[in-house]
């Protein structure tokens, strides 16, 4: 008798650029088995390449076959389909209450990509239908699971190079082509604040819970800001949309701790250096080991899933948590970068 687990079946509804990427990353998945997409866009069913995105996950590989995966221009046909286990919603953050709400009355599981709501009331109230279904319901928070980043964080929390004394963060990139309109709209988008810092926000809560108050300046557009803890690091992050189509994207993480400095660049090889006291060097290319934070929280998803855990590996309280946070950056903003409690 076998001892191996079926596996999950997974349905993604919406194919456009995060959508293509949680098809590879599924499909990467020894554990899961994609048998439904849908997208309101017929051209986007015949499975053909993916194109890049800021990472430039491009493939030439056809994303999947139409003859082995059902499709359907409908999210509910999905959502209602016999085989699927675990969906994943990546469309626009404006239907992602309604859908992950269908989601959940079906008794499926669900992962449902950042942001999950420009209200964080919203999305408390998707975690209570969730756990009064049964179901697990994980918001895409990604960097909690990039590799490089939770080598980071392990790094914080064992002191591997004593107390952390302060972090900064720097995250940006031209606006997104593959749906500009979407993302200019602030209404709909919550701009790069809301779509695209957020990522940093979500990881800084994670690495050193919630602040007593945040300091921002900018725009929703591009915003920097200093997070506060008493008695605890100094903690900035800065990111947002660039108006030059052809800027690079950088990704940036400096981490200053009593006896190294743990620093970050997704354009460098190894991503993970350590500046040692003294001005010694210590290169860790094995913190980036295990492919992306897309593998790393499908794998943790699917894992808690399959052993029964009653809870996902992030919640949705811990998004609307990141969300109360990020209402507060936006208000400081918006009262020309006068600090906010929280």
């Amino acid at each position: 008798m076998s001892d191996s687990k079926p596996k999950t079946c997974v349905g993604i509804v919406g194919l456009g650029f995060m959508g293509r990427t949680h098809v590879q990353a599924f499909s990467r998945h020894p554990g899961c088995e994609l048998v439904a997409v849908a997208d309101r866009d017929p051209a986007r069913l015949l499975g053909g390449a993916s194109r890049g995105g800021n990472l430039g996950e491009a493939s030439d590989e056809p994303l999947f076959d139409p003859e082995f995966v059902s499709t359907s221009e409908e999210a509910l046909e999905l959502i209602d389909h016999p085989d699927v286990d675990l969906v994943s919603i990546t469309t626009p953050t404006p239907t992602h209450y309604g859908l992950a709400r269908a989601v959940i009355a079906s008794g499926r599981h669900l992962l449902l990509e950042k942001p999950v709501d420009l209200d964080p009331a919203r999305i408390l109230e998707l975690g209570c239908e969730a756990r009064e279904a049964g179901v697990l319901a994980m918001p895409a928070h990604c960097m909690r699971f990039w590799p490089a980043w939770v080598w980071m964080k392990a790094g914080i929390d064992e002191g591997r190079y004593g107390r952390c004394l302060r972090a900064s963060f720097l995250r940006r990139g031209p606006i997104p082509d593959w749906n500009r309109s979407f993302y200019v709209d602030e209404s709909q988008s919550g701009g790069a604040i809301v779509d695209f810092h957020i990522h940093d926000t979500d990881y800084i809560i994670h690495c050193f819970g919630t602040p007593s108050s945040v300091t921002s300046t900018g725009s929703r557009r591009y915003v920097t800001t200093r997070y506060e803890y008493p008695d605890g690091p100094e903690v900035v992050a800065e990111g947002g949309w660039l108006e030059d189509p052809d800027a690079d994207f950088r990704m940036q993480a400096r981490i200053e701790c009593e006896q190294g400095t743990m620093t970050f660049d997704i354009g460098r090889d190894p991503e993970v250096i350590v500046e040692l006291p003294g001005g010694e060097l210590e290169p860790h290319p094995e913190a980036s080991d295990g492919g992306t934070g897309y593998d790393g929280q499908i794998g943790a998803l699917l894992d808690a899933i399959s052993s029964g855990s009653d809870t996902p590996p992030v919640t949705l309280e811990d998004a609307a948590e990141t969300a109360r946070v990020l209402e507060a950056e936006i208000a400081s903003v918006e009262a020309g970068g006068d600090p906010r409690t929280l």
